[in-house]
């Protein structure tokens, strides 16, 4: 497996689901082939191929372990679990699966395919279970020999389960309830950045003409995407870097 292929999936899917990511996988790679072109794109041409998956910030982080993979690794993806963790945007969960995905090496990782089976499986009278009681299950499971199979036939069977039961996820002490999108923070960032997409540069009472939302809140964002560094102010107007 290409571990440029795979981070680029495992970035994507970090709070989004499956269907949502395979409309714009495949698009993403077309325009990014490997490290060294997503490296030398400009910032708004990857934000403009990301736009409909959400969570912008994820497209500035995989960018940034782009150029950090060119330039201290030879344009090769470390199979270092903490060298792994050390990249943007890159933690534990993330740093397993790339390890087990990419170079089919035995690591331990907990997604939310993952944690449904086991909490299924082993904690089906518990509430609030954590991450941390089912580590050690999935390290004795593990299939050392082939984690890479064995992790994509969890995941498969996991993906199964919360088609056909309630939730077991929801017995997770990390479950949390998303906020309605309709009127969130999200929805608004998700305008701003199209706005920005479509011109060079805007003043923040442009900015809430077109997102469509009162200046106080609108402004406290984009102070927010500033400091992530997915825009830049100046005079007075913002721009994408």
């Amino acid at each position: 497996m290409d571990p440029y292929c795979i981070l680029v999936s495992e970035i994507m899917l970090q709070q989004t689901q499956v269907e949502r990511v395979m409309g714009k996988y495949q698009v993403f790679l077309e325009n990014f082939p490997d490290f060294l072109e997503l490296a030398r794109a400009e910032l708004k041409d990857v934000l403009r191929v990301w736009q409909g998956l959400g969570y912008n910030r994820r497209a500035l982080m995989l960018k940034g372990v782009a150029e950090t993979v060119v330039q201290e690794y030879d344009a090769v993806l470390p199979r270092d679990a903490e060298v792994l963790q050390n990249l943007a945007g890159i933690g534990k969960a993330t740093a397993g699966a790339i390890l087990a995905f990419a170079y089919n090496i035995p690591s331990v990782f907990i997604e939310t395919n993952i944690r449904r089976t086991f909490i299924h499986h082993f904690f089906q009278d518990d509430k609030a279970v954590k991450d941390s009681e089912i580590i050690p299950l999935v390290e004795l499971t593990l299939d050392r020999r082939n984690p890479r199979a064995w992790y994509y036939a969890l995941m498969d069977y996991g993906s199964m389960l919360g088609k056909s039961i309630t939730n077991p996820n929801r017995r997770s002490a990390h479950y949390q309830r998303q906020e309605p999108f309709e009127n969130s923070d999200r929805r608004i960032r998700g305008k701003i950045m199209k706005a920005l997409l479509q011109k060079k540069r805007l003043s923040v009472n442009e900015v809430c003409l077109l997102a469509g939302f009162d200046s106080p809140r609108v402004t406290r964002i984009l102070v927010r995407m500033e400091k992530e560094g997915l825009v830049r102010e100046q005079d007075g107007s913002y721009r994408i870097p």
